[in-house]
C-alpha cells in the first residue's frame, strides 16, 4: 500500500483531458478499458479506506461516558494527508496508461456463442 501512496503523491489531483485512442490501444475497446480502470479504482478505494480507518482506530478512545472531545494533531494530519491524495480513479487511469495493470480474460468469456 505504501507504494500506491508514493505513486499517488506525484500525480496531479485535477482532472485532465485524455487521448481516447491511447487509452483504447491495449484492449481495442473503450468499454473494456473503462471496466478495467473501474475495477482497479474500486480496489484502490477499498484499500485506502481500510488503511485510513486502521490508522485512525489507533487514536480512538472508547469510553462509556460523554466527555469533552479532544483534538489530536496526529489524527488531523493523517486525515488531511488522505484527503489530498488523488481520486482512486485518477490513480487507476495513470496505472493503466503506464501498463502497470495486469488484465486477462477468463476462457469462458473468450468463447462467444454463435447465433
Amino acid at each position: 500500500m505504501a507504494d500506491i501512496k508514493t505513486k499517488a503523491q506525484g500525480l496531479d489531483p485535477n482532472l485532465k483531458a485524455r487521448n481516447i485512442s491511447e487509452m483504447v490501444a491495449p484492449t481495442n475497446n473503450i468499454y473494456e478499458t473503462l471496466a478495467i480502470i473501474t475495477k482497479r479504482s474500486r480496489q484502490l478505494a477499498i484499500d485506502l479506506k481500510h488503511e485510513l480507518h486502521n490508522k485512525l482506530d489507533e487514536f480512538a478512545i472508547n469510553t462509556d461516558t460523554i466527555e469533552e472531545v479532544t483534538e489530536n494533531k496526529e489524527q488531523i494530519e493523517i486525515s488531511k494527508f488522505y484527503e489530498k491524495l488523488p481520486n482512486p480513479t485518477l490513480i487507476a487511469t495513470e496505472e493503466f496508461l503506464k501498463g502497470e495493470i495486469h488484465h486477462h480474460y477468463n476462457e469462458k468469456r473468450r468463447q462467444r456463442p454463435t447465433q
